[in-house]
């Protein structure tokens, strides 16, 4: 990797340079959906998409966030997996893909999940959205509200199932964002995913994501089916500690939003690469303090940073450091103090803040005097 630093002061540095001949980058597969985006699941780089801004039905896609929500309950204690829920006669009578509760019946919070998550049970949904919030149009604000944490700011969810309503809309930014947020907060529920069928009430059904079956490297996510929406999927897929995720929707049929599905993911692990920039707690670089005890103080990232960049290219990259003048103790761990910049051929690709690793107190009075007079003639 190239490098090039420099204070406000412009002072510019350049070292290990190295000339890499780019591989050219061919245009995504044509996959017939009406919206698609895939993104890298790590760095959440854009890999492929169309359209992915518009926005339309998700259909039973809406279950990522009826399980990010339950989850989070999980998390928080409200809830716990082995919590009895009462089947309330509105879940029972909720149309479309079932799980086949009955109502009055006491079922496990996990079986419910697994409902939802292996079935697409729209009954499932609808009672795990009234253990959670006492009723579904209840529920749908959390579910509102965890969608504006998320910068969900396209998508409006008036219902747990994702059954047709005018006001109940996402994109494929959004769910991608949806989706990446579930395997990264959640992996132990996340495994759920990738469990091709299940059983409940001597009624096996299998998972309708077929890409289970076709592609080892794949373990999740969702599909979703409805006249309005067509047939949608969201698709994760894990090779060599590298791991994409794929939104389409607005496909014709199961077959083409699989194959779809199918020429993204293979699209992104053939074309693409993620690495590890710098790892967490390492020095980048260091830098002067000025009136402090120790001279300076070591720069870094507090977690790990990763880059995605076409694939062969990464030796082509340039960081570009920039690091105010003059710096003051105190300086406490963790705070921001620089700014790295990483570039291939022009395109910014990543900014991040540089932050101090360890403490730097003021100096003493005789090394705060020496500073001063030092910074006098600077």
């Amino acid at each position: 990797m190239k490098f090039r630093f420099f204070t406000l002061l412009t002072l510019l540095l350049a070292f290990n340079a190295v000339a890499v001949e780019l591989r050219p980058v061919p245009a995504p597969p044509i996959i017939g959906a009406k919206s698609y985006l895939m993104i890298d699941g790590k760095t959440g780089r854009e890999l492929a998409s169309l359209a992915p801004n518009l926005s339309l039905a998700p259909a039973s896609l809406t279950k990522l966030m009826t399980a990010y929500v339950v989850f989070h309950s999980l998390r928080q204690a409200q809830i716990q997996l082995e919590d009895e829920v009462t089947v309330s006669e509105k879940a029972w009578r909720t149309p479309g893909s079932r799980m086949f509760i009955e109502v009055g019946k006491r079922v496990k919070v996990k079986d419910l999940l697994l409902g939802m998550i292996v079935q697409s049970g729209n009954d499932a949904s609808v009672a795990l959205a009234e253990h959670v919030a006492g009723s579904e149009s209840v529920f749908a604000e959390l579910m509102n509200q965890y969608a504006q944490r998320l910068n969900m700011h396209s998508s409006h969810f008036i219902n747990a199932t994702g059954l047709p309503d005018d006001d109940h809309y996402s994109t494929a930014r959004d769910l991608a964002t949806l989706a990446r947020a579930i395997i990264n907060e959640f992996p132990r529920y996340y495994e759920w995913y990738s469990i091709k069928e299940y059983t409940w009430g001597d009624i096996r059904q299998p998972n309708r994501n077929s890409l289970l079956w076709r592609d080892a490297t794949v373990d999740g996510m969702k599909t979703g089916h409805t006249d309005d929406a067509g047939f949608c999927l969201v698709s994760s897929a894990k090779r060599d500690g590298m791991r994409v995720i794929s939104v389409v929707m607005g496909m014709a049929s199961v077959r083409a939003r699989t194959d779809g599905s199918q020429a993204l993911i293979n699209y992104g692990f053939r074309f693409f690469e993620t690495r590890l920039l710098y790892k967490a707690g390492e020095e980048i670089t260091r830098t002067r303090i000025w009136k402090s005890s120790k001279e300076f103080t070591s720069l870094g990232v507090l977690d790990d940073l990763y880059i995605t960049v076409p694939r062969g290219s990464y030796d082509a990259l340039e960081s570009v450091l920039s690091i105010p003048a003059i710096l003051m103790a105190p300086v406490t761990a963790g705070q921001p103090l620089a700014e790295i910049k990483v570039s291939l051929n022009g395109e910014d690709l990543l900014q991040e803040q540089l932050r101090a690793l360890d403490d730097n107190p003021s100096g003493s009075f005789w090394q705060r005097t020496i500073d001063s007079i030092e910074l006098w003639f600077e």
